[in-house]
């Protein structure tokens, strides 16, 4: 992936992540604080998994990061 694709998937994951936050917020505010937290766990874990896969595709392609 070129410096430009790097700094396109660095911002993307930003955006991702704010819109994930603003979501929760709203889950918290409307009352479904169980139900947030809930979903809030799945979603750490799907993230925990989705990290786990690109780290064992980098590790595994022996690419190295410089």
């Amino acid at each position: 992936m070129t410096k430009e694709g790097d700094h396109w998937s660095t911002v993307l994951m930003n955006i991702l992540f704010v819109v994930i936050a603003i979501v929760a917020v709203v889950l918290l505010f409307t009352g479904g604080f169980v139900a947030s937290i809930h979903w809030l766990l799945w979603v750490g874990v799907v993230l925990l998994v989705l990290a786990i896969i690109a780290f064992l595709i980098r590790a595994l392609s022996g690419r190295s990061r410089v």
